[in-house]
Protein backbone atom coordinates (compact mmCIF):
# COMPACT_ATOMS: atom_id res chain seq x y z
CA UNK A 1 0.00 0.00 0.00
CA UNK A 2 0.91 3.29 -0.65
CA UNK A 3 1.65 6.17 1.95
CA UNK A 4 -2.03 7.98 0.08
CA UNK A 5 -4.66 8.06 2.64
CA UNK A 6 -7.84 6.21 2.55
CA UNK A 7 -10.83 8.63 2.47
CA UNK A 8 -12.78 6.52 5.43
CA UNK A 9 -16.06 8.56 4.46
CA UNK A 10 -16.43 6.01 1.56
CA UNK A 11 -14.28 3.03 2.50
CA UNK A 12 -12.64 1.67 5.64
CA UNK A 13 -9.59 0.93 7.15
CA UNK A 14 -8.12 -2.39 6.99
CA UNK A 15 -9.14 -5.41 9.05
CA UNK A 16 -7.35 -5.15 12.60
CA UNK A 17 -6.06 -8.60 12.18
CA UNK A 18 -3.80 -7.71 9.00
CA UNK A 19 -0.42 -6.85 10.47
CA UNK A 20 2.51 -3.88 9.59
CA UNK A 21 5.78 -4.47 11.09
CA UNK A 22 4.69 -7.92 12.14
CA UNK A 23 1.51 -6.34 14.84
CA UNK A 24 -1.64 -6.74 14.35
CA UNK A 25 -3.67 -3.52 14.69
CA UNK A 26 -0.81 -1.80 12.86
CA UNK A 27 -2.29 -1.62 9.71
CA UNK A 28 -5.93 -0.64 10.86
CA UNK A 29 -4.42 2.21 13.30
CA UNK A 30 -2.35 3.30 9.87
CA UNK A 31 -5.29 4.08 7.89
CA UNK A 32 -6.52 6.09 10.52
CA UNK A 33 -4.11 8.13 11.19
CA UNK A 34 -3.34 8.64 7.41
CA UNK A 35 -7.16 9.81 7.07
CA UNK A 36 -7.13 12.20 10.37
CA UNK A 37 -4.07 13.49 9.06
CA UNK A 38 -5.93 14.05 5.79
CA UNK A 39 -9.23 15.39 7.21
CA UNK A 40 -10.61 11.94 5.50
CA UNK A 41 -11.75 10.10 8.84
CA UNK A 42 -15.36 10.74 8.94
CA UNK A 43 -16.46 8.29 12.20
CA UNK A 44 -12.91 6.89 12.56
CA UNK A 45 -10.26 8.10 15.51
CA UNK A 46 -6.79 7.69 15.47
CA UNK A 47 -5.40 7.02 19.49
CA UNK A 48 -8.63 5.67 19.96
CA UNK A 49 -8.67 2.47 22.64
CA UNK A 50 -8.02 -0.07 19.66
CA UNK A 51 -5.09 1.54 18.85
CA UNK A 52 -3.66 2.20 22.56
CA UNK A 53 -3.89 -1.48 23.00
CA UNK A 54 -0.88 -1.43 19.84
CA UNK A 55 0.88 1.80 21.12
CA UNK A 56 1.10 0.81 24.63
CA UNK A 57 2.25 -2.70 23.79
CA UNK A 58 4.97 -1.20 21.59
CA UNK A 59 5.90 1.54 24.42
CA UNK A 60 5.17 4.20 21.68
CA UNK A 61 3.24 7.69 21.93
CA UNK A 62 -0.10 8.41 19.38
CA UNK A 63 1.98 11.71 18.86
CA UNK A 64 5.27 9.92 17.84
CA UNK A 65 3.37 7.71 15.26
CA UNK A 66 1.39 10.34 13.74
CA UNK A 67 4.48 12.72 13.45
CA UNK A 68 6.21 10.17 11.42
CA UNK A 69 3.08 9.25 9.53
CA UNK A 70 2.68 12.91 8.72
CA UNK A 71 6.13 13.09 6.97
CA UNK A 72 4.34 10.51 3.57
CA UNK A 73 5.84 7.57 4.96
CA UNK A 74 4.46 4.48 2.74
CA UNK A 75 3.73 1.39 4.69
CA UNK A 76 7.16 0.08 3.89
CA UNK A 77 8.84 3.00 5.61
CA UNK A 78 5.91 2.78 8.42
CA UNK A 79 6.74 -1.24 9.34
CA UNK A 80 10.89 0.03 9.67
CA UNK A 81 10.03 2.69 11.87
CA UNK A 82 7.85 0.79 13.76
CA UNK A 83 10.21 -2.22 14.14
CA UNK A 84 13.23 0.67 15.25
CA UNK A 85 10.88 2.10 17.81
CA UNK A 86 9.21 -0.38 19.08
CA UNK A 87 9.98 -2.06 22.35
CA UNK A 88 12.67 -4.99 21.67
CA UNK A 89 10.49 -8.38 22.52
CA UNK A 90 11.51 -11.84 21.13
CA UNK A 91 9.25 -12.99 18.03
CA UNK A 92 7.50 -15.43 19.97
CA UNK A 93 6.17 -12.70 21.93
CA UNK A 94 4.80 -10.46 19.57
CA UNK A 95 3.11 -13.77 17.84
CA UNK A 96 1.57 -14.71 21.11
CA UNK A 97 0.64 -11.22 21.65
CA UNK A 98 -0.94 -10.71 17.73
CA UNK A 99 -2.70 -14.41 18.68
CA UNK A 100 -3.91 -13.42 21.93
CA UNK A 101 -5.88 -10.28 20.21
CA UNK A 102 -6.97 -12.26 17.18
CA UNK A 103 -8.75 -14.85 19.65
CA UNK A 104 -10.14 -12.55 22.30
CA UNK A 105 -13.36 -13.60 23.07
CA UNK A 106 -15.56 -10.45 24.63
CA UNK A 107 -16.46 -12.10 27.73
CA UNK A 108 -12.82 -11.45 28.49
CA UNK A 109 -12.21 -8.08 27.45
CA UNK A 110 -12.62 -5.56 30.68
CA UNK A 111 -15.69 -5.05 31.90
CA UNK A 112 -16.37 -1.68 30.50
CA UNK A 113 -15.98 -2.66 26.83
CA UNK A 114 -17.98 -5.73 27.38
CA UNK A 115 -20.94 -3.46 28.85
CA UNK A 116 -20.29 -1.17 25.37
CA UNK A 117 -20.51 -3.99 22.80
CA UNK A 118 -23.55 -5.65 24.62
CA UNK A 119 -25.19 -2.67 23.20
CA UNK A 120 -23.14 -2.09 19.80
CA UNK A 121 -23.53 -5.54 18.42
CA UNK A 122 -27.22 -5.51 18.20
CA UNK A 123 -27.34 -2.19 17.05
CA UNK A 124 -24.83 -2.19 14.15
CA UNK A 125 -24.67 -6.09 13.34
CA UNK A 126 -26.67 -7.79 10.80
CA UNK A 127 -29.19 -10.54 12.12
CA UNK A 128 -28.21 -13.71 11.59
CA UNK A 129 -23.99 -12.67 11.95
CA UNK A 130 -22.21 -14.16 14.64
CA UNK A 131 -19.52 -12.64 16.78
CA UNK A 132 -17.07 -15.16 17.74
CA UNK A 133 -14.20 -13.01 18.89
CA UNK A 134 -13.83 -9.20 19.52
CA UNK A 135 -12.26 -8.40 15.59
CA UNK A 136 -14.96 -9.83 14.41
CA UNK A 137 -17.36 -6.52 15.35
CA UNK A 138 -15.12 -4.85 13.17
CA UNK A 139 -14.62 -7.52 9.87
CA UNK A 140 -18.68 -8.07 10.42
CA UNK A 141 -19.42 -4.39 10.19
CA UNK A 142 -17.05 -3.62 7.37
CA UNK A 143 -18.22 -6.54 4.86
CA UNK A 144 -15.08 -8.94 5.37
CA UNK A 145 -16.87 -11.72 6.55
Amino acid sequence: MSNASLDLTKEFPRSPRETVAGYVIAGRMLDKCRAVIAGTNGEYHFDCPLDNMLLSYVEIAADDFKAFVATGADDAAVAEWLQTNAKKRPKAEIVQWNNDLRDMRISSMPIELQEFLEGYIPENIPDGKIVRVWFDVYDIEEGRI
